[in-house]
């Protein structure tokens, strides 16, 4: 019998939304009852491109915008073959930031469309559900560490949140939005029921490519 494959699901929204302490709350809960899960995040700035996107956004380093963009999409296209194997074996893998990340950041910047932000990602792996975690710019900033990274301004947020509100008019894509101000559990609890739902459909259907 041909194993079940596990769902890709991917957590989105500004800085500070609260993402990451959500992908491992829920990696836990799955793991808890059962379901093989693991978080992966991009950018994974273990890897050679990775190292490069990371001294960038820690201001480090200073790097043309179209060069960080398409060096953001390469490092998801190196950790393809993994993330295949690992939901083809029934992993469920919960991702911290993936594509729509890249297209909003970069498309708030001026002179790039939506369209060319795309076109490096087209054919990644489709995720199955895309988590919103919807922050108004305004609370983000009032969480703690804002501002340590390259992107984290508000007024910069701001024009990313509307872009990552055109990408949810794509009807290819399973987007889901859920208001971050709430309380993490509260938060957590909406997010195990969408998961749960979508893990039990992925199983039985192929894995499908983004943006085609």
């Amino acid at each position: 019998m041909a194993c079940k494959r596990g769902a890709l699901i991917v957590l989105e929204g500004v800085d500070k939304a609260g993402k990451t302490t959500q992908c491992k709350k829920l990696v836990q809960l799955l793991q808890q009852s059962g379901r093989p899960a693991e978080m992966m995040r991009f950018p994974e700035r273990t890897t050679t491109i990775g190292q490069l996107v990371g001294a960038y956004l820690e201001n480090k380093s200073d790097l043309e915008d179209h060069t960080v963009h398409l060096l953001f999409s390469a490092n998801r296209w190196e950790l393809v073959p993994l993330m295949k194997k690992k939901l083809e074996q029934g992993t469920t893998l919960v991702v911290d930031r993936y594509a729509f990340s890249g297209v909003a950041f970069t498309s708030a910047k001026p002179g790039f469309s939506l369209d060319w932000c795309m076109k490096p990602d087209v054919g990644l792996p489709k995720p199955d559900l895309v988590i919103f975690l919807k922050l108004s710019p305004a609370e983000a900033a009032l969480r703690g560490q804002f501002g340590e990274e390259r992107y984290e301004t508000s007024v910069f947020q701001q024009a990313v949140q509307q872009k990552f509100e055109e990408l949810f008019k794509d009807p290819s894509v399973n987007w889901q939005v859920i208001d971050a101000s709430q309380s993490v559990q509260a938060v957590h609890e909406n997010i195990t029921i969408l998961s749960q739902k979508i893990i039990n459909t992925a199983q039985d259907l192929p894995l499908g490519e983004l943006w085609k």
